[in-house]
């Protein structure tokens, strides 16, 4: 009997900054003026009134998308994306690299457990969860394409047809005339606005109601805002309303929170997870049984591979498991599992009344739901069925991270044009690089600007 013909080894690792807005894995690095940092939401920094009117003036954008791609010994890549800019392709390379180089990419739960817990002195949660996120993501991509295999045939095959979509949106009358099965809308108001903001929301909440009908299914997004009486009495004031669930009302780590709140109002639905990592992190929100649903990022909860353990941990207590946005990377893990009813889609469109793809102009051909569905048919492309689109603005990080390269007070170089990315399955020539030097310590596209470094001066002299 021949031998199995041996499986690619990982070759190298890439990363890659998204330079400038609206394209890629950070949700929140858009144009201004788009209703997800420019429409009034509560949010933790609503205690203070100056930075009430936009998200990004306290910096929800301020880290910006980045990119890994993995090369297998055989030339096939993997491509993945998610937010954390710089940081995120530092803390790949200076870290992560060791344990990935040479390793097979099918073990995923090896290499995932080891950048875990070789980074749990400075990780656990947050920006190192994020990046393990993207690597792991980028790991089931190189497997599917090497296979030639859609990542949700790797993961126990299609449970259905097809994913019914709810669409977060400022505009619920445009997700129901979309087709959406229903719509989630963000709060205004926070609790340090007072009586009057909570009447506010009423009224926010009613007019909605009223817009779209006694039965279209109203949610709403808190995103971390409120404390246990102020939901309490706004969950109270709302009960007319008709409210299907109520989103991540409080602080992520107060889980006994939930369970009064759950006390409080038995007959209604709460929901939260968006901001929690890793199966840890899920366990005493799951065990508690205070909440209806669970709402994990692909992207932040430590990838894929973790996210079929949060999984596995939510069915034990039949508690569905509903992803947060993510595009692509949770249309494969939905339509795998039994307890993963349906997917939101993040109206990605400046207004919110329209369906644009989730990651702007990164890849070509991103699906997206028709009519608020998606067929099972769309999804049966290798891997996560992702093209890197050869116009997209990606910085090679590695340049970025070279002694000499970026450093305080030194003028940095940096290579404006690059190779791009193998995973946008086409041929190129050996780049041609031209340099761009810029002054000061922080170059313009890792400042979260909107500057075009091929466009800049080629010689910028230091101050």
């Amino acid at each position: 009997m021949p031998s199995p013909k041996p499986f690619p080894k990982i070759k190298e690792i890439r990363s890659y900054v998204v330079d400038g807005v609206g394209s890629g894995g950070d949700y929140h690095n858009v144009a201004g003026g788009h209703w997800l940092v420019d429409n009034r939401i509560a949010n933790p920094m609503s205690k203070w009134e100056q930075y009430r009117k936009s998200r990004t003036s306290w910096g929800i954008n301020v880290l910006g998308s980045f990119c890994i791609e993995i090369v297998s010994t055989d030339g096939t890549t993997g491509f993945a994306t998610g937010f954390g800019g710089p940081p995120a392709c530092w803390i790949a390379h200076k870290h992560f690299e060791r344990f990935l180089i040479g390793a097979d990419p099918r073990q995923t739960n090896l290499l995932w457990d080891q950048m875990f817990r070789a980074s749990m002195f400075y990780g656990r949660k947050g920006i190192a969860i994020a990046v393990i996120s993207v690597i792991d993501l980028a790991l089931w991509d190189l497997v599917g394409k090497i296979r030639g295999e859609p990542v949700y045939q790797m993961i126990g095959g299609a449970t259905r047809d097809r994913i019914d979509f709810y669409c977060t949106t400022p505009d619920p009358v445009a997700a129901k005339r979309m087709g959406f099965w229903g719509a989630k809308v963000p709060l205004p108001y926070g609790p340090d606005e007072g009586h009057a903001g909570l009447l506010k929301n009423y009224e926010f909440l009613k007019k909605h109601r009223e817009a779209i009908g006694p039965d279209f299914p109203l949610m709403v997004d808190c995103y971390m805002a409120l404390n246990i009486p102020y939901i309490i009495e706004l969950a109270q004031k709302c009960l007319d309303l008709n409210i299907h669930w109520w989103e991540e009302v409080l602080h992520p780590d107060d889980f006994d929170g939930f369970k009064q709140i759950k006390q409080a109002h038995p007959q209604l639905k709460f929901t939260t997870g968006e901001h929690e990592y890793t199966k840890y992190g899920f366990r005493k929100l799951i065990e508690g049984r205070c909440l209806d649903i669970v709402q994990p990022d692909v992207m932040w909860v430590g990838g894929l591979t973790e996210l079929l353990k949060v999984t596995a941990q939510a069915a034990a207590y039949d508690i569905p498991v509903v992803p947060h946005a993510s595009g692509p990377y949770s249309y494969h893990y939905v339509i795998s599992q039994s307890n993963t009813p349906f997917q939101e889609y993040l109206a990605n469109s400046p207004d919110g009344q329209t369906v644009l793809p989730v990651f702007g102009d990164l890849f070509i051909d991103e699906v997206m739901p028709v009519n608020g569905k998606l067929e099972l048919s769309r999804l049966d492309k290798p891997g996560f069925g992702l093209v890197v689109n050869p116009a997209a603005r990606l910085l090679d990080a590695r340049r970025m991270l070279e002694p000499g390269v970026a450093g305080v007070g030194m003028t940095m170089e940096l290579d404006a044009r690059r190779p791009l990315p193998s995973s946008t399955g086409a041929d190129f020539p050996p780049a041609k690089w031209e340099t761009t030097k810029y002054a000061g310590t922080v170059p313009p596209h890792c400042r979260g600007g909107h500057n075009d470094p091929v466009a800049e001066s080629s010689q910028v002299q230091e101050k």
